[in-house]
């Protein structure tokens, strides 16, 4: 039997449907497979830690400093104001507590608009779509990347709650002005922490994501008010808020933070400690690791230091002209070291990071003049001298290559004659210094600066005397807190402790130490370069009320000014100059130049350090010293110290008697 035509034929049209669906939905499964085969793993959110800043703080807890490739700082949801969540919620994604990752009717008035456009936009996006597509996917504008898109952000919403999927979205999303997330948006723009913020300050971020750069307020603020003005008209018309509160926030002044930089306290000091950082943790974990790296700066001095010296330079160009240098100039530099364990209190560079990043601190090999003298007379007592030994302050001269001969001055242009070590190194007389070193001998005093701390190059002749050969500044201080901390070198060190972005303990520094000074002579050093402050070079600092000791430095034709100085506390050292090594201008001495910045610091900072006293060693004795002819005083000697000396080498003859005997020893 036959069946009817059309009958057969209807049959052969619903074969025909069967197989071309079969067909279509073959290929979508086949398209789906391979696009689900290429997708990601939607587990990785479980452990997924967005990239986020490390802060660098100081002794106070205060951030100095950060390091970061994309500034971000992760929050929870409980710490973002309702406000801007229904802000982003309005106006990115007005459906988004109602679908599953997907919203068909947004998606339809894309494809209308983009049909009507004539090419492929971006648009219909969800708040999870935008999440993928950050978290996984490259910016790309194809149809493809798009399916994945969608793809992923039903794996999303069947996996995380909506409440998890708007917090990873708030953290993870660009706002401009380098700013990833919500948290480092309100810091950058307003100064705040993100639940800081108000419903105007609210509404302008959640503006941000359709477009970081052209709405920002930091390209074009009254573009960025209009958009803020059209998120509070989304958040009215979805009821989150009222009449009242949207025309109080639309006319709100926009009020941004300054544009200062973190790190502006001490970024010279950030800068040195940078390089350490990233050999010990890897860039990987430094930029991206969102660690608390706890510093040694302490906030006030760091301030202290850098007004000081301004102030000081600001001085020194009102006494001289100077001739325009590029940078600005005279330039200088500070240090402060704990005198006990190395710890780099303060570091100041120059008088501008913006303007130059040179650090003159660390990175400037200058002459350290008379400064360099007391690490000559440190050794001179190691190996038995004493501050009442005697040196015969005359002309002499030394023949040179070439037929030339070299004829040293002290600075005044005077000669004392006979003068004992302890008034040659009070009055920084170079002569006394110069044959002091020719006994010696250059090369044990250049291995012994080595061991004080000094890593520079030293020239071994003795030229060293007059402290010709170029060195660091931080090498100076460290060279000095082996004399304020009984001998004992400790290397200098910037960084406590750094911890992960849990508060877990990553990394604790051990600086090196070694005793490279007796306890003994440390002191007596200490003792005579009291006498620098009380009765020397340094006596402009003599009137302040802590035990001091330091020592002036200047180089040839004042190209370089310097003071360092310590109490039992902390080491200072003050250097001023000019990069292109131009004279700073007539009498410019370390005592004139320097000492004026080392002591406005010293009389800020000292209240804030524990009273103490130099710890004085069992085998020291002091008597009173007639510092002209170094012998015990009474009745007819003038100038007279209480002078240290290890028992049983103090002076036994008093003055005036016994003079030539004491002087045979140096004429």
């Amino acid at each position: 039997m036959k069946f009817p035509r059309p009958r057969r034929k209807r049959t052969l049209v619903l074969a025909a449907l069967v197989l071309l669906a079969g067909i279509v939905c073959g290929s979508a499964l086949g398209a789906f497979l391979t696009l689900s085969h290429d997708l990601p793993g939607i587990q990785e959110l479980e452990n997924c830690r967005p990239s986020s800043v490390t802060k660098l703080l100081s002794a106070e807890g205060k951030v100095i400093g950060e390091f970061f490739v994309e500034k971000r700082v992760p929050v929870d949801l409980e710490e973002i104001p309702p406000y801007l969540r229904q802000a982003i919620v309005a106006t990115e994604d007005r459906r988004f507590y109602e679908h599953a990752g997907l919203d068909w009717r947004g998606i339809g008035r894309a494809l209308l608009k983009d049909i009507r456009a004539g090419r492929f936009k971006e648009g219909g996006s969800t708040i999870t779509q935008q999440l993928a597509k950050v978290l996984f996917l490259n910016p790309e504008k194809t149809i493809s990347r798009k399916l994945k898109e969608a793809l992923l952000a039903l794996q999303i919403e069947r996996r995380y709650r909506k409440d998890e999927i708007l917090t990873l979205y708030l953290n993870q999303i660009y706002l401009g002005g380098g700013a990833y997330g919500v948290e480092a948006a309100a810091n950058g723009y307003f100064g705040k922490h993100v639940w800081e913020l108000g419903l105007a300050e609210c509404a302008l971020i959640a503006g941000l994501p359709r477009g970081p750069t052209f709405y920002s307020p930091l390209i074009n603020q009254d573009r960025a008010v209009s958009r803020r003005a059209f998120v509070l008209r989304n958040l009215l018309d979805t009821g989150y808020i009222t009449e009242e509160q949207y025309q109080q926030a639309v006319k709100e002044p926009l009020r941004l933070a300054s544009r200062s930089s973190a790190g502006t306290m001490a970024p010279y000091f950030v800068s040195f400690v940078r390089p350490q950082l990233e050999e010990i943790l890897g860039e990987n974990l430094l930029y991206r690791g969102g660690l608390t790296i706890q510093t040694t700066i302490k906030e006030h001095w760091q301030g202290v230091a850098k007004e000081a010296l301004q102030n000081g330079l600001a001085a020194l160009e009102a006494r001289h002209r100077t001739e325009d240098e590029g940078t600005e100039q005279p330039q200088g530099a500070v240090i402060i070291l704990d005198a006990h364990t190395g710890m780099i209190r303060t570091m100041v560079g120059g008088r501008n990071y913006e303007s130059s990043q040179f650090n003159r601190a660390t990175q400037a090999y200058r002459q350290p003049g008379s400064v360099f003298k007391p690490i000559i007379y440190a050794y001179a007592l190691e190996k038995g001298y004493t501050q009442a030994d005697r040196i015969w302050d005359a002309p002499v001269s030394y023949p040179q290559a070439g037929g030339k001969v070299w004829e040293p001055q002290n600075y005044s242009g005077r000669f004392e004659g006979e003068i004992t070590l302890r008034k040659g190194l009070e009055i920084s007389e170079n002569i006394v210094t110069i044959k002091l070193l020719e006994r010696l001998g250059p090369s044990p005093v250049v291995d012994f600066a080595h061991h004080l701390g000094i890593g520079s190059v030293l020239r071994s002749n003795l030229s060293l005397a007059l402290g010709t050969s170029e060195v660091i500044l931080l090498e100076l201080a460290s060279a000095y807190q082996v004399f304020a901390n009984g001998g004992i070198w400790v290397e200098p060190s910037g960084i406590v402790e750094v911890l992960d972005h849990n508060g877990r303990s990553l990394w604790k520094p051990v600086p090196a130490s070694r005793l490279v000074l007796s306890q003994e002579s440390g002191y007596i050093l200490t003792d005579m370069l009291k006498g620098v402050i009380q009765r020397g070079t340094g006596r402009a600092a003599s009137h302040l009320p802590w035990p001091l000791a330091g020592k002036t430095g200047t180089t040839e034709k004042s190209k370089d000014a310097l003071f360092v100085g310590y109490s039992p506390a902390l080491v200072t050292a003050v250097w001023v100059g000019k990069d292109s090594g131009s004279s700073l201008g007539e009498k410019e001495t370390g005592a004139r130049a320097a000492l004026p910045v080392w002591r406005t610091i010293m009389e800020k900072v000292l209240p804030e350090t524990r009273p103490e006293d130099f710890e004085k060693p069992e085998a020291i004795t002091s008597v009173r010293m007639d510092v002209r002819s170094g012998l015990l005083a009474n009745g007819e000697c003038e100038d007279v110290v209480e002078a240290a000396f290890i028992k049983g080498t103090e002076p036994t003859e008093y003055c005036p008697d016994g003079r030539d005997q004491q002087l045979e020893k140096f004429h």
